[in-house]
């Protein structure tokens, strides 16, 4: 990393290592090389089938926006392991508090003992909640888990037994969780029948309108339906931004029949749109709000945030032997700091600087990109078909530059919150040089 990069994310507020010196592009084998061609091999003799891997990468260390793989190749990492590393890779703030913890108490069980840490989160989590209430919190260790907990929570506060979601939504692939997602029939494949008494409509105000005029009218009574839970931008959909309208509408609908809203913002959470959570773009608090992925830096945690009025479940009800582990809760308590320091401002300056750069290629290869959409650092674009995405996402991979596919024909970008400028201008000119040798052949 040049040092004027580290000055332009330092003006934003963050703290970067400048001896890094891990500058990515930097290919030096073939891809795969060797090395990771001997471990794909072992891996496939071990690993479950079910892991769906992108491209051949075998990742052994970070820094900042860079991974590299086990031969040295360094690669501009514009996925941050699926979102997760928001603080970039190795933060040493956040690897410090990870040590610091670590070294001090690696485990107890917070759903039968007072672990101090896990209520020290839930404390700073009610401070940066995006509903202006009480709240109380429950901290498992992933997305899918505390979606799972949102739903037995929903049920148990309200009553009622039904739950609406999105066409195009993804939750997790738990039980409960893939239930609800509905983004790719292969998620739900050899494994049904799924959870009784959930519901789906499509995403946005059209579907806002089938949830009156069909749902509620036809199917099931407004005031059986315990809660309606949405992602605010869609993720593994394909980074879909709602139209203005849908959020508050939805926002009403739910007080007018005393439904529950949850938002999942386990993808689109943690600064990653350019504000705390995405729900925050349209003014809207929800009842609950889900977080992952990006709460500790890649650390596993998981949290649910409801009004504390909801949480009337009595003890045993609900708990999780490694949930809130004080690892993860000092890793997600230095994370926090620093998105609060500069991170999130750093996420909505970059996001306008790939916007600007990447929305042009519409116009340029109109035969072949169709959208380029997103907020912050949540950013997709759009192809004629997924068979052009996924050509792109390897054509990428070949010239250093990861990103990944979403939904039907959709590449996601969602590098780490401490990008520079000068990698965000990289990656977004190695990617148009990507969809420009794609779209000549």
């Amino acid at each position: 990393m040049s040092h004027a990069a580290v000055r332009d994310v330092e003006s934003a507020g963050v703290v970067v290592n400048p001896d890094m010196g891990f500058d990515a592009p930097h290919l030096v084998t073939e891809l795969p090389g060797p090395k990771a061609r001997a471990h794909i091999a072992f891996d496939e003799r071990y690993t479950s089938p079910s892991l769906p891997r992108a491209y051949p990468i075998v990742p052994v260390r970070g820094r900042g926006s860079v991974i590299e793989d086990i031969d040295g190749n360094r690669f501009l990492d514009f996925c941050a392991g699926i979102a997760v590393n928001v603080t970039g890779h190795a933060h040493p703030r956040v690897v410090a508090a990870i040590q610091q913890q670590a070294s001090e108490l690696l485990h107890y069980s917070a759903s039968d003992f007072y672990l101090p840490i896990y209520a020290h989160l839930a404390a700073e989590l009610e401070r940066i909640a995006p509903m202006h209430a009480p709240t109380r919190v429950f901290l498992g260790n992933s997305g899918t888990e505390v979606v799972e907990a949102a739903i037995k929570l929903a049920r148990y506060a309200t009553g009622r037994q039904y739950i609406v979601g999105f066409l195009g939504g993804f939750h997790g692939r738990t039980f409960g969780s893939v239930s609800l997602s509905a983004s790719k029939a292969k998620y739900h494949a050899h494994f049904g029948p799924m959870l009784p008494g959930i519901y789906h409509v499509p995403f946005g105000s059209a579907g806002l309108d089938e949830l009156e005029q069909r749902i509620f009218h036809r199917l099931v009574p407004a005031n059986e339906v315990a809660a309606i839970i949405v992602e605010p931008i869609q993720g593994e959909g394909g980074i879909q931004v709602p139209d203005p309208a849908f959020l508050p509408r939805l926002r009403r609908i739910c007080d007018q029949h005393g439904i529950l809203l949850v938002a999942d913002e386990v993808q689109s959470g943690m600064g990653r749109t350019g504000r705390m959570w995405a729900i925050q773009h349209w003014g809207v608090e929800p009842d609950v709000v889900l977080t992952a992925k990006g709460l500790a830096s890649g650390m596993p945690i998981g949290a649910l945030i409801a009004r504390e009025h909801l949480m009337t479940w009595s003890a045993g009800a609900h708990g999780s032997t490694f949930g809130g582990n004080p690892v993860s809760c000092a890793a997600a308590l230095a994370t926090i700091a620093l998105l609060e320091e500069g991170l999130i401002d750093n996420a909505a300056a970059r996001g306008e600087q790939m916007l600007a750069a990447l929305r042009p290629l519409v116009a340029a290869h109109p035969g072949h990109v169709r959208d380029v959409r997103g907020k912050g650092l949540l950013i997709g674009v759009q192809f004629d078909s997924g068979v052009t995405a996924a050509a792109v996402e390897h054509e990428a991979f070949e010239r250093g530059l990861m990103v990944l596919t979403a939904g039907d024909d959709v590449i996601r970008m969602s590098p780490p919150l401490v990008i520079t400028q000068q990698e965000t201008a990289s990656g977004c000119r190695i990617f148009a040089e990507t969809v420009a040798a794609v779209a000549g052949r």
